[in-house]
Protein backbone atom coordinates (compact mmCIF):
# COMPACT_ATOMS: atom_id res chain seq x y z
CA UNK A 1 0.00 0.00 0.00
CA UNK A 2 1.44 3.33 -0.98
CA UNK A 3 1.45 6.21 1.43
CA UNK A 4 -0.52 9.40 1.28
CA UNK A 5 0.55 11.56 -1.62
CA UNK A 6 0.27 15.28 -1.06
CA UNK A 7 1.09 17.97 -3.57
CA UNK A 8 -1.51 20.12 -5.29
CA UNK A 9 -4.16 17.66 -4.07
CA UNK A 10 -4.37 14.70 -1.73
CA UNK A 11 -4.98 11.14 -2.87
CA UNK A 12 -5.61 7.90 -1.06
CA UNK A 13 -4.12 5.02 -2.99
CA UNK A 14 -4.59 1.28 -2.86
CA UNK A 15 -4.39 -1.71 -5.15
CA UNK A 16 -5.87 -0.55 -8.44
CA UNK A 17 -7.52 2.43 -6.76
CA UNK A 18 -6.65 6.13 -6.64
CA UNK A 19 -9.12 8.24 -4.68
CA UNK A 20 -8.81 12.02 -4.94
CA UNK A 21 -10.04 13.89 -1.88
CA UNK A 22 -11.88 17.18 -1.43
CA UNK A 23 -10.14 20.30 -0.15
CA UNK A 24 -9.03 19.88 3.49
CA UNK A 25 -7.92 22.63 5.87
CA UNK A 26 -5.58 20.28 7.75
CA UNK A 27 -3.35 19.86 4.69
CA UNK A 28 -3.16 23.54 3.90
CA UNK A 29 -5.57 23.14 1.03
CA UNK A 30 -8.23 25.33 2.58
CA UNK A 31 -8.21 28.56 0.64
CA UNK A 32 -10.24 31.73 0.62
CA UNK A 33 -13.39 31.72 -1.50
CA UNK A 34 -11.93 33.78 -4.40
CA UNK A 35 -9.18 31.16 -4.81
CA UNK A 36 -11.37 28.07 -4.66
CA UNK A 37 -11.45 26.77 -8.25
CA UNK A 38 -14.43 27.56 -10.43
CA UNK A 39 -15.96 24.62 -12.26
CA UNK A 40 -17.83 24.63 -15.56
CA UNK A 41 -20.57 22.28 -16.75
CA UNK A 42 -23.07 21.91 -19.59
CA UNK A 43 -26.26 19.81 -19.37
CA UNK A 44 -28.09 19.30 -22.67
CA UNK A 45 -31.79 18.53 -23.16
CA UNK A 46 -33.18 17.60 -26.62
CA UNK A 47 -36.02 18.53 -28.96
CA UNK A 48 -36.88 22.00 -27.69
CA UNK A 49 -39.35 23.00 -24.98
CA UNK A 50 -42.87 24.42 -24.71
CA UNK A 51 -41.81 27.99 -24.06
CA UNK A 52 -45.16 29.18 -22.69
CA UNK A 53 -44.72 26.75 -19.79
CA UNK A 54 -40.94 27.07 -19.54
CA UNK A 55 -39.96 30.75 -19.70
CA UNK A 56 -40.91 33.22 -16.95
CA UNK A 57 -43.09 36.08 -18.16
CA UNK A 58 -41.37 38.58 -15.87
CA UNK A 59 -37.82 39.90 -16.23
CA UNK A 60 -35.35 41.01 -13.58
CA UNK A 61 -35.30 39.57 -10.06
CA UNK A 62 -39.07 39.45 -9.50
CA UNK A 63 -40.05 36.54 -11.69
CA UNK A 64 -42.03 33.33 -11.26
CA UNK A 65 -41.05 29.94 -12.61
CA UNK A 66 -43.77 28.48 -14.91
CA UNK A 67 -44.81 24.90 -14.29
CA UNK A 68 -42.04 23.33 -16.40
CA UNK A 69 -39.38 24.99 -14.23
CA UNK A 70 -41.32 24.76 -10.96
CA UNK A 71 -39.14 21.88 -9.63
CA UNK A 72 -36.26 24.40 -9.50
CA UNK A 73 -38.10 26.78 -7.16
CA UNK A 74 -35.94 25.88 -4.14
CA UNK A 75 -32.84 26.92 -6.08
CA UNK A 76 -34.38 30.00 -7.73
CA UNK A 77 -31.87 32.34 -6.08
CA UNK A 78 -29.02 30.28 -7.55
CA UNK A 79 -30.31 30.39 -11.14
CA UNK A 80 -30.35 32.83 -14.01
CA UNK A 81 -32.86 32.41 -16.84
CA UNK A 82 -31.09 33.70 -19.96
CA UNK A 83 -33.22 34.81 -22.91
CA UNK A 84 -32.39 36.26 -26.31
CA UNK A 85 -29.46 33.97 -27.18
CA UNK A 86 -29.19 32.39 -30.64
CA UNK A 87 -27.40 29.59 -32.48
CA UNK A 88 -27.96 30.64 -36.10
CA UNK A 89 -25.19 28.29 -37.26
CA UNK A 90 -27.61 25.48 -36.45
CA UNK A 91 -30.00 26.79 -39.11
CA UNK A 92 -29.93 25.11 -42.52
CA UNK A 93 -28.04 27.98 -44.15
CA UNK A 94 -28.38 26.19 -47.47
CA UNK A 95 -27.75 22.66 -46.18
CA UNK A 96 -31.35 21.46 -46.05
CA UNK A 97 -32.67 19.08 -43.38
CA UNK A 98 -30.75 17.94 -40.32
CA UNK A 99 -31.76 20.34 -37.56
CA UNK A 100 -31.26 17.82 -34.77
CA UNK A 101 -27.73 16.98 -35.87
CA UNK A 102 -26.88 20.66 -36.19
CA UNK A 103 -28.47 21.52 -32.83
CA UNK A 104 -26.15 19.20 -30.93
CA UNK A 105 -23.06 19.91 -33.01
CA UNK A 106 -23.43 23.67 -32.76
CA UNK A 107 -24.43 23.87 -29.10
CA UNK A 108 -20.94 24.18 -27.60
CA UNK A 109 -19.05 25.16 -30.76
CA UNK A 110 -21.09 27.90 -32.43
CA UNK A 111 -19.99 26.49 -35.80
CA UNK A 112 -21.79 25.17 -38.87
CA UNK A 113 -21.39 21.42 -39.19
CA UNK A 114 -20.16 20.13 -42.53
CA UNK A 115 -22.96 18.03 -44.00
CA UNK A 116 -21.43 14.62 -44.39
CA UNK A 117 -21.95 11.08 -43.16
CA UNK A 118 -18.38 10.13 -43.99
CA UNK A 119 -15.03 10.58 -42.31
CA UNK A 120 -14.69 14.20 -43.36
CA UNK A 121 -16.70 15.56 -40.43
CA UNK A 122 -15.91 19.12 -39.47
CA UNK A 123 -17.35 21.44 -36.87
CA UNK A 124 -15.21 23.40 -34.40
CA UNK A 125 -13.56 23.27 -30.99
CA UNK A 126 -16.14 23.34 -28.19
CA UNK A 127 -16.08 25.76 -25.26
CA UNK A 128 -15.53 22.98 -22.71
CA UNK A 129 -12.40 21.84 -24.52
CA UNK A 130 -11.02 25.38 -24.59
CA UNK A 131 -11.35 25.36 -20.80
CA UNK A 132 -10.04 21.79 -20.53
CA UNK A 133 -6.88 22.71 -22.42
CA UNK A 134 -6.30 25.57 -19.98
CA UNK A 135 -6.70 23.42 -16.85
CA UNK A 136 -5.27 20.12 -18.11
CA UNK A 137 -2.14 20.34 -15.95
CA UNK A 138 -4.11 21.16 -12.81
CA UNK A 139 -6.50 18.21 -12.56
CA UNK A 140 -6.20 14.45 -13.14
CA UNK A 141 -8.81 14.63 -15.92
CA UNK A 142 -8.91 17.67 -18.20
CA UNK A 143 -12.62 17.09 -18.80
CA UNK A 144 -15.44 14.62 -18.24
CA UNK A 145 -17.97 13.71 -20.94
CA UNK A 146 -21.20 12.00 -19.88
CA UNK A 147 -24.29 10.82 -21.74
CA UNK A 148 -27.35 8.65 -21.27
CA UNK A 149 -26.98 7.49 -24.88
CA UNK A 150 -24.22 5.26 -26.18
CA UNK A 151 -21.68 7.40 -28.01
CA UNK A 152 -21.49 7.18 -31.79
CA UNK A 153 -18.66 8.54 -33.92
CA UNK A 154 -19.68 7.34 -37.35
CA UNK A 155 -22.64 6.26 -39.44
CA UNK A 156 -25.48 8.19 -41.03
CA UNK A 157 -28.09 9.72 -38.76
CA UNK A 158 -30.13 12.88 -39.33
CA UNK A 159 -30.74 13.79 -43.00
CA UNK A 160 -27.27 12.86 -44.22
CA UNK A 161 -25.30 14.09 -41.21
CA UNK A 162 -22.82 11.87 -39.41
CA UNK A 163 -24.02 10.41 -36.12
CA UNK A 164 -20.94 12.00 -34.56
CA UNK A 165 -22.67 15.38 -34.66
CA UNK A 166 -25.80 14.17 -32.91
CA UNK A 167 -24.22 12.07 -30.18
CA UNK A 168 -21.27 14.23 -29.11
CA UNK A 169 -21.40 17.66 -27.48
CA UNK A 170 -17.68 18.02 -26.88
CA UNK A 171 -15.13 18.52 -29.67
CA UNK A 172 -11.38 18.40 -29.09
CA UNK A 173 -10.62 19.65 -32.60
CA UNK A 174 -12.67 20.47 -35.68
CA UNK A 175 -12.83 16.78 -36.59
CA UNK A 176 -12.30 14.90 -33.31
CA UNK A 177 -15.23 14.55 -30.90
CA UNK A 178 -14.72 13.65 -27.24
CA UNK A 179 -16.87 10.50 -26.93
CA UNK A 180 -19.22 10.62 -23.97
CA UNK A 181 -19.51 7.67 -21.58
CA UNK A 182 -22.99 6.32 -20.85
CA UNK A 183 -22.07 3.52 -18.44
CA UNK A 184 -21.88 4.79 -14.83
CA UNK A 185 -19.61 1.88 -13.90
CA UNK A 186 -17.04 2.93 -16.47
CA UNK A 187 -17.23 6.52 -15.23
CA UNK A 188 -16.86 5.49 -11.60
CA UNK A 189 -13.80 3.37 -12.28
CA UNK A 190 -12.28 6.15 -14.37
CA UNK A 191 -12.73 8.59 -11.48
CA UNK A 192 -11.93 6.39 -8.50
CA UNK A 193 -10.54 3.06 -9.68
CA UNK A 194 -8.76 1.66 -12.69
CA UNK A 195 -8.88 3.98 -15.68
CA UNK A 196 -8.82 0.93 -18.00
CA UNK A 197 -11.97 -0.60 -16.52
CA UNK A 198 -13.41 -1.42 -19.95
CA UNK A 199 -10.41 -3.69 -20.58
CA UNK A 200 -10.27 -5.10 -17.03
CA UNK A 201 -13.87 -5.87 -16.12
CA UNK A 202 -13.00 -9.26 -14.65
CA UNK A 203 -11.07 -7.76 -11.71
CA UNK A 204 -13.84 -5.28 -11.00
CA UNK A 205 -16.50 -8.01 -11.13
CA UNK A 206 -14.50 -10.01 -8.58
CA UNK A 207 -14.33 -6.99 -6.31
CA UNK A 208 -18.09 -6.50 -6.59
CA UNK A 209 -18.78 -10.20 -6.01
CA UNK A 210 -16.79 -10.00 -2.75
CA UNK A 211 -18.80 -6.89 -1.76
CA UNK A 212 -15.61 -4.86 -1.81
CA UNK A 213 -15.74 -1.12 -2.23
CA UNK A 214 -13.00 1.05 -3.67
CA UNK A 215 -12.91 2.50 -0.15
CA UNK A 216 -11.88 -0.89 1.26
CA UNK A 217 -8.65 -0.65 -0.72
CA UNK A 218 -7.66 2.71 0.75
CA UNK A 219 -8.53 2.04 4.41
CA UNK A 220 -4.91 1.86 5.50
CA UNK A 221 -4.11 5.27 4.06
CA UNK A 222 -7.39 6.64 5.41
CA UNK A 223 -6.57 5.52 8.96
CA UNK A 224 -3.15 7.17 8.82
CA UNK A 225 -4.71 10.33 7.44
CA UNK A 226 -7.32 10.65 10.19
CA UNK A 227 -4.64 11.14 12.83
CA UNK A 228 -3.69 14.36 11.05
CA UNK A 229 -7.18 15.77 10.57
CA UNK A 230 -9.09 18.27 12.64
CA UNK A 231 -12.71 17.69 13.60
CA UNK A 232 -14.21 19.62 10.66
CA UNK A 233 -11.99 17.88 8.11
CA UNK A 234 -12.78 14.50 9.64
CA UNK A 235 -16.49 15.22 9.26
CA UNK A 236 -15.99 16.37 5.69
CA UNK A 237 -14.02 13.22 4.85
CA UNK A 238 -16.78 11.03 6.31
CA UNK A 239 -19.41 12.84 4.25
CA UNK A 240 -17.30 12.44 1.11
CA UNK A 241 -16.77 8.71 1.70
CA UNK A 242 -20.51 8.25 2.26
CA UNK A 243 -21.20 10.00 -1.05
CA UNK A 244 -18.70 7.83 -2.94
CA UNK A 245 -20.04 4.67 -1.33
CA UNK A 246 -23.68 5.55 -2.06
CA UNK A 247 -23.00 6.03 -5.76
CA UNK A 248 -20.84 2.91 -5.94
CA UNK A 249 -23.50 0.82 -4.15
CA UNK A 250 -26.18 1.98 -6.53
CA UNK A 251 -24.04 1.08 -9.55
CA UNK A 252 -22.96 -2.26 -8.07
CA UNK A 253 -26.55 -3.16 -7.22
CA UNK A 254 -27.51 -2.75 -10.85
CA UNK A 255 -24.47 -4.73 -11.97
CA UNK A 256 -25.33 -7.64 -9.64
CA UNK A 257 -28.90 -7.70 -10.94
CA UNK A 258 -27.62 -7.93 -14.49
CA UNK A 259 -25.23 -10.76 -13.66
CA UNK A 260 -28.26 -12.87 -12.75
CA UNK A 261 -29.95 -12.29 -16.11
CA UNK A 262 -29.40 -14.46 -19.16
CA UNK A 263 -30.39 -11.64 -21.51
CA UNK A 264 -29.31 -8.14 -20.58
CA UNK A 265 -31.43 -5.15 -21.49
CA UNK A 266 -28.61 -2.74 -20.64
CA UNK A 267 -24.82 -2.96 -20.53
CA UNK A 268 -23.26 -3.54 -17.11
CA UNK A 269 -23.87 -0.71 -14.69
CA UNK A 270 -26.56 1.18 -16.61
CA UNK A 271 -29.77 1.56 -14.57
CA UNK A 272 -32.97 0.35 -16.17
CA UNK A 273 -34.87 3.49 -15.16
CA UNK A 274 -34.00 6.63 -17.07
CA UNK A 275 -34.30 8.87 -14.02
CA UNK A 276 -31.89 6.65 -12.07
CA UNK A 277 -29.45 6.78 -14.96
CA UNK A 278 -29.53 10.59 -15.13
CA UNK A 279 -29.17 11.03 -11.38
CA UNK A 280 -26.32 8.55 -11.09
CA UNK A 281 -24.43 10.48 -13.77
CA UNK A 282 -25.14 13.77 -12.00
CA UNK A 283 -23.86 12.20 -8.76
CA UNK A 284 -20.64 11.23 -10.48
CA UNK A 285 -20.23 14.71 -11.96
CA UNK A 286 -20.72 16.25 -8.51
CA UNK A 287 -18.13 13.92 -6.96
CA UNK A 288 -15.66 14.71 -9.75
CA UNK A 289 -16.05 18.42 -9.03
CA UNK A 290 -15.87 17.93 -5.28
CA UNK A 291 -12.60 16.02 -5.41
CA UNK A 292 -11.18 18.34 -8.12
CA UNK A 293 -10.66 15.40 -10.46
CA UNK A 294 -11.90 17.71 -13.18
CA UNK A 295 -13.27 21.24 -13.44
CA UNK A 296 -14.98 20.80 -16.81
CA UNK A 297 -17.86 18.46 -17.66
CA UNK A 298 -20.55 17.97 -20.29
CA UNK A 299 -23.67 15.83 -19.94
CA UNK A 300 -25.88 14.87 -22.88
CA UNK A 301 -29.09 13.81 -21.13
CA UNK A 302 -30.37 12.62 -24.51
CA UNK A 303 -29.25 13.25 -28.07
CA UNK A 304 -31.27 15.75 -30.08
CA UNK A 305 -33.89 13.89 -32.06
CA UNK A 306 -34.25 11.28 -29.30
CA UNK A 307 -37.60 9.51 -29.48
CA UNK A 308 -37.47 8.15 -25.95
CA UNK A 309 -40.86 7.65 -24.30
CA UNK A 310 -41.55 8.68 -20.71
CA UNK A 311 -43.99 6.09 -19.41
CA UNK A 312 -42.83 6.81 -15.86
CA UNK A 313 -44.64 10.16 -16.09
CA UNK A 314 -47.51 8.90 -18.23
CA UNK A 315 -46.14 9.85 -21.65
CA UNK A 316 -46.11 6.79 -23.90
CA UNK A 317 -45.34 8.61 -27.16
CA UNK A 318 -41.80 9.26 -28.32
CA UNK A 319 -40.35 12.66 -27.43
CA UNK A 320 -39.30 13.60 -30.96
CA UNK A 321 -42.62 12.53 -32.45
CA UNK A 322 -44.49 14.65 -29.90
CA UNK A 323 -42.23 17.64 -30.51
CA UNK A 324 -43.84 18.10 -33.94
CA UNK A 325 -47.09 18.94 -32.19
CA UNK A 326 -48.60 21.33 -34.76
CA UNK A 327 -50.07 23.28 -31.83
CA UNK A 328 -52.09 20.29 -30.63
CA UNK A 329 -52.89 21.20 -27.01
CA UNK A 330 -52.73 17.62 -25.67
CA UNK A 331 -49.35 17.00 -27.28
CA UNK A 332 -48.03 20.30 -25.91
CA UNK A 333 -49.26 19.34 -22.45
CA UNK A 334 -47.35 16.06 -22.65
CA UNK A 335 -44.24 17.86 -23.87
CA UNK A 336 -44.49 20.26 -20.94
CA UNK A 337 -44.50 17.23 -18.63
CA UNK A 338 -41.29 16.02 -20.28
CA UNK A 339 -39.77 19.49 -19.83
CA UNK A 340 -40.74 19.34 -16.16
CA UNK A 341 -39.21 15.87 -15.82
CA UNK A 342 -35.87 17.17 -17.06
CA UNK A 343 -36.11 20.17 -14.72
CA UNK A 344 -36.60 17.78 -11.81
CA UNK A 345 -33.38 15.99 -12.68
CA UNK A 346 -31.47 19.26 -12.94
CA UNK A 347 -32.93 20.34 -9.59
CA UNK A 348 -31.58 17.11 -8.10
CA UNK A 349 -28.10 17.95 -9.38
CA UNK A 350 -28.19 21.48 -8.01
CA UNK A 351 -29.30 20.18 -4.60
CA UNK A 352 -26.29 17.87 -4.60
CA UNK A 353 -23.92 20.72 -5.40
CA UNK A 354 -25.57 22.96 -2.81
CA UNK A 355 -25.20 20.26 -0.16
CA UNK A 356 -21.41 19.93 -0.52
CA UNK A 357 -19.22 22.36 1.42
CA UNK A 358 -15.86 23.74 0.45
CA UNK A 359 -13.02 24.20 2.95
CA UNK A 360 -14.17 27.73 3.79
CA UNK A 361 -17.76 26.63 4.41
CA UNK A 362 -19.14 27.92 1.10
CA UNK A 363 -21.24 25.66 -1.09
CA UNK A 364 -19.79 23.77 -4.02
CA UNK A 365 -22.61 25.22 -6.13
CA UNK A 366 -21.23 28.71 -5.49
CA UNK A 367 -18.05 27.61 -7.27
CA UNK A 368 -19.75 26.07 -10.32
CA UNK A 369 -21.21 27.56 -13.49
CA UNK A 370 -23.67 25.07 -14.95
CA UNK A 371 -25.40 25.80 -18.26
CA UNK A 372 -28.65 23.87 -18.74
CA UNK A 373 -30.64 23.93 -21.97
CA UNK A 374 -30.67 22.86 -25.59
CA UNK A 375 -29.98 23.85 -29.17
CA UNK A 376 -33.65 24.04 -30.18
CA UNK A 377 -36.24 26.37 -28.70
CA UNK A 378 -39.36 25.26 -30.59
CA UNK A 379 -39.23 21.60 -31.64
CA UNK A 380 -42.25 21.96 -33.88
CA UNK A 381 -40.56 24.59 -36.05
CA UNK A 382 -36.94 23.61 -35.39
CA UNK A 383 -36.04 27.09 -34.12
CA UNK A 384 -32.45 27.61 -33.05
CA UNK A 385 -32.91 31.16 -31.80
CA UNK A 386 -34.00 32.60 -28.44
CA UNK A 387 -32.92 29.31 -26.90
CA UNK A 388 -34.08 27.88 -23.54
CA UNK A 389 -31.05 28.46 -21.33
CA UNK A 390 -30.45 28.45 -17.58
CA UNK A 391 -27.19 29.31 -15.83
CA UNK A 392 -26.83 28.03 -12.27
CA UNK A 393 -24.28 28.75 -9.55
CA UNK A 394 -21.21 30.94 -9.38
CA UNK A 395 -22.24 33.28 -6.56
CA UNK A 396 -18.79 33.24 -4.97
CA UNK A 397 -17.28 34.31 -8.29
CA UNK A 398 -19.48 37.31 -8.93
CA UNK A 399 -22.37 35.84 -10.93
CA UNK A 400 -25.69 37.68 -10.50
CA UNK A 401 -28.07 34.82 -9.74
CA UNK A 402 -31.80 34.91 -9.08
CA UNK A 403 -32.87 36.83 -12.17
CA UNK A 404 -34.34 36.56 -15.66
CA UNK A 405 -32.00 38.33 -18.06
CA UNK A 406 -32.91 39.37 -21.62
CA UNK A 407 -29.64 39.67 -23.53
CA UNK A 408 -31.44 40.84 -26.65
CA UNK A 409 -32.75 43.94 -24.88
CA UNK A 410 -35.97 43.54 -26.88
CA UNK A 411 -38.06 40.69 -25.47
CA UNK A 412 -39.07 42.44 -22.27
CA UNK A 413 -40.45 45.34 -24.32
CA UNK A 414 -42.43 43.16 -26.73
CA UNK A 415 -46.21 43.20 -26.64
CA UNK A 416 -48.05 39.89 -26.37
CA UNK A 417 -48.69 40.00 -30.13
CA UNK A 418 -45.03 40.72 -30.89
CA UNK A 419 -43.95 37.77 -28.76
CA UNK A 420 -46.39 35.48 -30.55
CA UNK A 421 -45.16 36.63 -33.96
CA UNK A 422 -41.53 36.31 -32.95
CA UNK A 423 -42.07 32.78 -31.61
CA UNK A 424 -42.95 31.68 -35.15
CA UNK A 425 -39.88 33.24 -36.76
CA UNK A 426 -36.47 31.68 -37.24
CA UNK A 427 -34.83 35.09 -37.16
CA UNK A 428 -32.81 35.72 -34.04
CA UNK A 429 -31.61 38.80 -32.21
CA UNK A 430 -27.99 38.61 -33.30
CA UNK A 431 -26.69 37.65 -29.85
CA UNK A 432 -24.81 34.36 -30.28
CA UNK A 433 -24.67 31.77 -27.50
CA UNK A 434 -20.92 31.85 -27.98
CA UNK A 435 -20.85 35.38 -26.55
CA UNK A 436 -22.12 33.82 -23.32
CA UNK A 437 -19.44 31.14 -23.51
CA UNK A 438 -16.67 33.72 -23.87
CA UNK A 439 -18.02 35.39 -20.76
CA UNK A 440 -17.92 32.09 -18.88
CA UNK A 441 -14.38 31.39 -20.05
CA UNK A 442 -13.39 34.84 -18.84
CA UNK A 443 -14.80 33.99 -15.40
CA UNK A 444 -12.74 30.78 -15.47
CA UNK A 445 -9.60 32.82 -16.08
CA UNK A 446 -9.28 31.62 -19.69
CA UNK A 447 -8.21 34.34 -22.09
CA UNK A 448 -10.28 33.65 -25.22
CA UNK A 449 -11.37 36.38 -27.60
CA UNK A 450 -13.31 34.36 -30.18
CA UNK A 451 -15.29 31.13 -30.29
CA UNK A 452 -17.32 29.94 -33.25
CA UNK A 453 -19.62 32.73 -34.42
CA UNK A 454 -19.02 35.01 -31.43
CA UNK A 455 -19.33 38.75 -31.91
CA UNK A 456 -18.24 39.81 -28.44
CA UNK A 457 -18.06 38.77 -24.83
CA UNK A 458 -20.99 38.91 -22.40
CA UNK A 459 -19.69 40.36 -19.16
CA UNK A 460 -23.01 40.92 -17.41
CA UNK A 461 -23.18 37.49 -15.81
Amino acid sequence: MTSIIQSRRTFLRGLGVSLALPSLESFGRGVSAPNIPLRMGFSYIPNGVIMEHWRPKEFGTKFTFPKSLAPLEARKNDIQVLSGLDHTKANANGDGGGDHARAGATFLTGCQARKTAGRDIRIGISVDQVAAEHFKAQTPLPSLELSCDASRRSGKCDSGYSCAYQYNLSWKTESIPMPAESNPRFVFERLFGKSDYAADQRAVRKRIARDKSVLDFVLEDAKRMRSRLGYDDSQKLDEYFVGVREVESRINGRLKEQQNLTELDCPDGIPGEYQDHIRTMFDLQALAYRSDITRVATFLLAHDGSNRSFREIGVAEGHHSLSHHRDDSLKKQKLAEIDRFYSEQFAYFLEKLAGFRESDGSRLLDHCMIVYGGGISDGNRHRHVDLPILLAGGKSHGLSTGRHQDYSGKLENFSVKQREDFSKSKDGFGVPMTNLYLGLLNKMGVDAETLGDSTGKIRNL
